[in-house]
C-alpha cells in the first residue's frame, strides 16, 4: 500500500502555550481535526472562564477546533468544572503529580485532597487526563510511571469505577499491560513509538530526544509498538507535542518535551507501515479517541502516500522566539498531501 486515505485524525495531547510561541506552533497541527489541549500554562488554567478565554486564543492564533482542559489542583471548585463541562468549554480535566513535568508545580501532591473533585466527576461524566509518575525521590526516574500504576493510578481506578480515565502518553511494558487488562483509555506519542533511550543517550545525550516520561528501554518502545497497532480500541493518537525555544532545550538543564507537531502523523503511519498494519491506522488515529470522548469522528478526509524521506525540518521563528523541531534521526516515508511535503 502506496497511498492510504482516512478520516482527518485527532489529537489527544497537544501543548500550544501562549503568546509568541502559540502563534508559531498552533498552525503547525492543521493535520488534525481537533485537539485536545493541555492547560499547564503559566499561571496554568484552573478555571472554566479561563479555559474559555484560552480557546479563543488558541482560534485566534490559527487551530480552529481546540478541545479544552483544566489544571487539577487540590483546590479545584467541582462545581466549575461542571458548569464548563456542560456548557461545552472543557472536555476534560488534566491531573499533574506536583513536579512531574513542564510547569507542574500547581500539580497534586496530596491526592487524597481530590477526591471530592473525582466523585463529581465520575458522578457527571467529565473524563480524567492522566500524568502517570510519581515523583517521590526514591524512585528511580525510569521506574516512575510502573511505580504510578501501582500507588496510584490502581486505587484511583478501585475508588473511583465509573470515572472515565485517559493515561497519557504511556511508555513502558507496565503500562502496555495495563493498558490491555482494563480497558482505560491511553495515548502513544511520537517519540516514544519511533525512539528509545539509546537515541536520547548512546554516543552522547541529545536533548531534543528528552521528555517526561523519559524514554525507555527498547523492550518498551517494542511493546508500545505492538500495543499501538494491535488494534486495541482505547489506544489512540496523542501527540504530547511540547515547543520550548532551542536555547532552552540546548541548556546545562535542558526542558522536556519534544516538538512533534509538523512530522506526527507522517510518523505515525510509518511505524503502522514498518509494523504491517497500516489496515489499523485509522483507528488508532481516527476512529478510538472520539469514541472514548463521547465525539464523533471527523467527516472529512485525509490522504497520506510514500514517497521519498522527508527532510529534517529547519528551525521555527517568529521573532525572537527559535524552535527546533523533532528529528527521529531515521527515515519518515510518509507524507502528508497538501502539507508541505510532510
Amino acid at each position: 500500500m502506496d497511498r492510504l486515505t482516512i478520516r482527518r485524525p485527532d489529537d489527544w495531547h497537544l501543548h500550544l502555550r501562549d503568546g509568541a510561541m502559540l502563534s508559531l506552533v498552533a498552525p503547525l497541527s492543521a493535520d488534525m481535526g481537533r485537539a485536545l489541549v493541555m492547560p499547564n500554562l503559566v499561571p496554568p488554567v484552573v478555571t472554566g472562564a479561563q479555559a474559555a478565554a484560552y480557546r479563543d486564543r488558541i482560534v485566534a492564533a490559527g487551530f480552529a477546533r481546540p478541545l479544552m482542559t483544566v489544571y487539577l489542583t487540590e483546590g479545584t471548585d467541582p462545581a466549575d468544572l461542571i458548569a464548563a463541562h456542560a456548557a461545552g468549554i472543557v472536555t476534560a480535566v488534566k491531573l499533574y503529580p506536583a513536579g512531574a513535568t513542564t510547569n507542574s508545580g500547581s500539580g497534586v501532591q496530596r491526592f487524597d485532597a481530590i477526591r471530592p473533585v473525582l466523585e463529581a466527576m465520575e458522578e457527571h461524566g467529565i473524563p480524567l487526563c492522566v500524568h502517570g509518575e510519581v515523583t517521590d525521590p526514591d524512585i528511580d526516574v525510569f521506574d516512575r510511571e510502573a511505580a504510578f500504576i501501582d500507588r496510584r493510578l490502581m486505587p484511583m481506578r478501585d475508588a473511583h469505577p465509573d470515572l472515565k480515565i485517559t493515561m497519557e502518553h504511556i511508555t513502558t511494558v507496565d503500562a502496555a499491560a495495563f493498558v490491555r487488562e482494563t480497558g482505560i483509555g491511553a495515548t502513544i506519542t511520537v517519540q516514544h513509538l519511533m525512539a528509545n533511550r539509546n537515541d536520547m543517550l548512546a554516543g552522547g545525550m541529545r536533548p531534543h530526544f528528552y521528555c517526561l516520561p523519559i524514554l525507555k528501554r527498547r523492550r518498551h518502545q517494542e511493546a508500545l509498538r505492538t500495543l499501538a497497532t494491535s488494534g486495541a480500541t482505547n489506544v489512540f493518537l496523542g501527540t504530547d507535542s511540547a515547543p520550548h525555544p532551542t536555547h532552552v532545550k540546548e541548556a546545562a538543564c535542558c526542558a522536556a518535551g519534544c516538538l512533534t507537531a509538523p512530522i506526527a502523523l507522517a510518523a505515525y503511519a510509518q511505524v503502522f507501515d514498518e509494523e504491517g498494519a497500516l489496515d489499523c491506522f485509522e483507528g488508532f488515529a481516527s476512529l478510538n479517541g472520539p469514541a472514548h470522548y463521547g465525539l464523533p469522528p471527523n467527516e472529512d478526509r485525509v490522504t497520506l502516500h510514500r514517497g521519498d524521506p522527508i527532510a529534517a525540518l529547519p528551525a521555527l521563528e517568529r521573532g525572537e522566539t527559535v524552535v527546533t523541531p523533532f528529528d527521529p534521526g531515521r527515515p519518515i516515508r510518509w507524507h502528508v498531501e497538501g502539507n508541505g511535503g510532510c
